[in-house]
């Protein structure tokens, strides 16, 4: 009986692994080709497989006419599961625009070139150049009259002008306000936020006062207590400093 059970046991648990691979396998579907369709051509084709046709890219082509598939992922063969999606590029046709020079431009106007000759903007990158001034294109890709340029897209690279000077912050916790304030300009950076910290009552005075005290106005003698950022942060020439004084 024990062995009767083991065999029966051995049966099903092959049964089920066939039944699984055969659910598994009865999904899958070949990847119909569709490179040299029309888009609506390929997603008919891929319906009929149970998959989705989505056009992601356009590039120009000599050899695929306009408005025909050009390239596809999944390749045509391979074995996909139904509902799968299958990208696909197509084609502009011939190169027919002329690439423009829009180096030593403003950002905003080298955008409009390209934009009003139907190309579209690449990727945008930008570095600190110390002869250039800033918002101004010094490199594009592809570069101006190039041909054969396979995507319809112009990357840029702007210039963010010469990089900001940077300070590593003293302590200037108890040194009076007006000197600090001096340092600070030598080196071009801002006074921020200065604010009175309150000394604290005697212990004997009364609770409360019924005449309001005015707030206490910094001056050139006031100690600095805190300061922001602290001693060892970094600060850029043009940034600010805060203080609390006494």
């Amino acid at each position: 009986m024990l062995l009767l059970a083991l065999v029966l046991l051995m049966v099903a648990l092959v049964s089920a692994l066939t039944a699984m691979q055969f659910a598994i396998h009865g999904r899958e579907v070949a990847v119909p080709k569709v490179v040299g369709m029309t888009p609506s051509e390929a997603e008919r084709a891929g319906a009929a497989f149970g998959l989705d046709v989505v056009v992601e890219r356009q590039y120009y082509s000599p050899e695929i006419a306009e408005g025909r598939i050009l390239s596809q992922a999944p390749a045509a063969g391979a074995k996909v599961r139904r509902g799968w999606v299958v990208r696909v590029a197509q084609s502009l046709g011939p190169q027919r625009v002329a690439i423009p020079d829009v180096t030593g431009q403003s950002e905003r106007v080298a955008e409009l070139n390209v934009r009003r000759r139907g190309l579209d903007l690449g990727s945008m990158a930008q570095v600190n150049l110390p002869d250039v001034v800033a918002d101004r294109v010094v490199s594009q890709s592809p570069p101006a009259k190039a041909s054969g340029v396979s995507a319809p897209k112009i990357s840029l690279l702007v210039s963010r002008g010469p990089e900001a000077s940077a300070f590593v912050m003293p302590n200037f916790v108890g040194q009076p306000l007006g000197s600090v304030t001096l340092a600070l300009q030598d080196a071009g950076i801002k006074l921020g936020r200065v604010s009175v910290v309150p000394a604290a009552p005697p212990a004997d005075m009364a609770v409360a006062s019924p005449t309001p005290v005015p707030a206490p106005v910094p001056g050139a003698a006031s100690m600095i207590v805190t300061q922001s950022p602290g001693p060892g942060q970094k600060v850029v020439a043009g940034g600010a400093v805060s203080f609390e004084v006494r």
